[in-house]
């Protein structure tokens, strides 16, 4: 199914995570757009929606075949890396410009890539390529607030409030001691999210596509998100329900800047990328890329221009919500590090994994800034991660619990009018080659 792409669609799809029951293969009704601010909590389904349907399949095809390789395969460390390279290969002659991908596990280490990087044809897409990590940054933003609760800083129990002065603004009077880091962390807060209206609060015309792209571009401030947040009514009591916040993730953000000193660029520099040796991945506030990258596109079908380029995109629209850039290799090194506990004690690790929301409507089963999905290896076991949802990328890292096994795939030249469903084509074999 096809949802009618407006502008306040597609200002829901960036950083959208969202899940529904695995399989589905319904999408909610899209947002009038004539309400931005509304649109980023009516659809939920570019991210972990394409992830779960993906991982929905590659179990249906575990469990259907004695054996574990991909679809097409007979078996073999050929068979299964062809296979690997011909669904990139397949992706790319979608809509998608470029993919890349990378599998690690007992036996299989392969990492692929296909299309090109640039909208207009010219460089080959390569497999070390970096490309806007979106809300994958979450998964790092919760470990430097993870860092600061084994240091002592905070608790998880601690109120934003108390360490956000800020915060005042945006959280009611009557829950401002309700809350918590942790609520926020987990998307149980009640916090609406804000970028929708964010973006809409530069625009004349909330339908108009060449006006929406182009305020992508522009800067925002901490009062800029701020000043979206406070104009969104409170979704919720704090902790009785939950939904995906990246307002949350923003104030988490100016948390750890109060608290250390530093900004958010340099503490994940210092905290995650080195010790995780992620030698290519960047926190940027301003336009612009840095070294080979897969510059970012949109495709928005017969409505608007059709295509846009993103080079101007800006990420402090972003900010602490989604603004890291990445590799493939530096995802996994990243996922290893944190499962692994080289960034966060071993029982800090076990809190993180576990989740605060199961069965819910609007989340997958979410924990401490990670998500888990059910293995499709494993009947009863889970891999964790999280996707990345940018207006022109989608990504997504998976992981084993013991990092012996490790997905990540990353497409951009994003097709807004289908919602991610062109990742499943290059993720649900990557999966499988895991088995």
């Amino acid at each position: 199914m096809r949802t009618p792409l407006t502008v306040t669609t597609a200002a829901a799809l960036a950083l959208g995570l969202g899940a529904v029951p695995a399989g589905a293969d319904e999408l909610p009704e899209p947002p009038s757009p004539t309400s931005p601010p509304a649109a980023l909590d009516e659809d939920r389904s570019s991210g972990a929606r394409a992830v779960a349907a993906a991982v929905a399949e590659a179990e249906r095809r575990a469990s259907a075949r004695p054996f574990s390789a991909p679809s097409g395969t007979s078996g073999g460390d050929d068979a299964v890396t062809d296979a690997l390279d011909q669904a990139l290969a397949d992706t790319a002659a979608g809509v998608p410009i470029g993919v890349v991908g990378r599998v690690d596990a007992p036996g299989l280490h392969w990492s692929g890539a296909d299309g090109t990087r640039r909208l207009d044809g010219h460089g080959p897409a390569r497999s070390q390529d970096r490309f806007r990590a979106a809300s994958n940054t979450k998964m790092m933003v919760s470990t430097l607030v993870l860092q600061e609760v084994e240091r002592g800083t905070w608790t998880l129990d601690t109120p934003v409030v108390d360490v956000v002065p800020e915060a005042a603004a945006v959280v009611p009077d009557a829950i401002e001691d309700d809350v918590t880091l942790e609520l926020l962390l987990t998307h149980r807060s009640g916090l609406p999210d804000h970028l929708s209206a964010l973006a809409a609060s530069r625009m004349t015309d909330p339908e108009d596509y060449d006006e929406f792209f182009a305020v992508l571009g522009e800067e925002y401030t901490t009062a800029d998100h701020l000043a979206a947040m406070d104009d969104q009514p409170w979704l919720f009591e704090p902790g009785t329900d939950a939904s995906y916040s990246n307002a949350g993730y923003v104030l988490l953000g100016l948390a750890l800047e109060h608290a250390t000193g530093q900004d958010v660029e340099r503490l994940l520099e210092k905290r995650v990328f080195k010790p995780a040796g992620m030698r290519h991945s960047a926190y940027p506030d301003d336009p612009g890329y840095r070294g080979p990258f897969l510059r970012e596109a949109a495709y928005t079908g017969d409505l608007g221009a059709g295509w846009y380029g993103l080079d101007g995109f800006d990420p402090s629209l972003f900010g602490s919500a989604g603004a890291v850039t990445s590799t493939t290799a530096d995802l996994q090194r990243f996922t290893e590090a944190l499962v692994t506990g080289d960034l966060l004690e071993p029982e800090t690790v076990t809190d993180v994994l576990v989740p605060r929301t199961v069965g819910s409507q609007t989340l997958p089963d979410y924990g401490l800034g990670v998500y888990r999905l059910p293995d499709p290896c494993e009947e009863g076991a889970w891999l964790y991660g999280h996707d990345g949802a940018s207006f022109g990328t989608l990504s997504v890292t998976l992981t084993s619990p013991d990092a012996e096994r490790q997905v990540t795939v990353a497409l951009t030249g994003r097709d807004l009018t289908s919602l991610g469903s062109d990742l499943s084509t290059a993720l649900v074999p990557a999966l499988l080659a895991t088995c």
